[in-house]
């Protein structure tokens, strides 16, 4: 396996070791690995004849400057994992050579950025997209692969690749969690044991909200139900409860004839922002 830092290092990695196959899978990461990304690695390194992880903490998509200093930085760590499933080269840049020359081109993703992790992170995809874009001309993949944890960027990525028409195709592999159901993060490290303890009352409360709406129950009564659970749960600060076209993440009324619904959440647990959804 290759750790590589420099973009044209990269490139000339990949020229020599691909030839003439150009099955090349990208996972993009900023590092802290955990199950949910091996996940993502290994079903690259089977479906591709290489596998590039990227381990950059983008500092264009973090609206909280100290968020961004206190994000879990672990290569050594990372590096070693990485390798033991297959990957073939990491690609771990600093911020000067991700961004030899700073952007200045801004990324609108139309409604898709309005509502919910847009709402409350402005500018948050827009550096998601610029980082994205850079990663695909560098890497030049077949396949990009992404979580569906972060449903919202998932669809952000893939209008990206239609709207910028990037011959890549979008695989989203459904979310990892631990045994209690809290989906794996890399901001989980970051818990107390107390706060560890209490955080999957989010995945449980999402999958009462499905069960809710599945029974019945309206989006408005079932959103007065989620919003109730949180604020007699002093630990938990909602940001937000939305229950959206899975598709076009706009906010529904009611649930819709056909098609999938994704109920998403953010709550602030402690010192720690945690999100998840459920899609049916």
């Amino acid at each position: 396996m290759f750790l590589v830092t420099d973009p044209y290092t990269l490139k000339e990695h990949l020229r020599k070791l691909l030839g003439t196959d150009n099955s090349l899978g990208l996972v993009p990461t900023m590092g802290a690995l955990h199950d949910g990304h091996l996940e993502l690695v290994k079903r690259s390194v089977h479906e591709n004849a290489l596998t590039v992880v990227s381990i950059f903490v983008n500092p264009l998509q973090f609206n909280n400057p100290d968020d961004l200093t206190k994000y879990p930085r672990t290569l050594d760590e990372d590096c070693a994992m990485l390798e033991a499933v297959g990957c073939d080269i990491v690609f771990a840049p600093s911020a000067e050579e991700m961004y030899a020359n700073p952007p200045r081109l801004k990324l609108d993703f139309g409604d898709l950025e309005r509502v919910m992790e847009g709402a409350f992170r402005p500018g948050h995809f827009n550096g998601v997209g610029i980082v994205v874009a850079r990663l695909f001309n560098m890497v030049q993949p077949a396949r990009a692969y992404f979580g569906q944890k972060d449903w919202q960027q998932v669809a952000v990525v893939r209008r990206l690749i239609e709207d910028l028409s990037f011959p890549i195709e979008l695989v989203a592999c459904p979310t990892v969690r631990e045994a209690d159901g809290l989906a794996m993060s890399s901001r989980n490290r970051r818990l107390s044991d107390h706060e560890r303890e209490i955080a999957p009352l989010i995945h449980r409360t999402l999958q009462e909200a499905k069960h809710q709406l599945q029974s019945g129950i309206s989006i408005q009564k079932v959103k007065q139900l989620v919003s109730g659970k949180f604020a007699r749960q002093p630990e938990f600060a909602l940001e937000y409860f939305e229950i959206a076209d899975a598709t076009t993440l706009q906010p529904l009324d009611a649930l819709p004839p056909e098609g999938k619904t994704a109920l998403c959440v953010a709550a602030q647990l402690g010192a720690v922002r945690l999100i998840d959804n459920v899609v049916f």
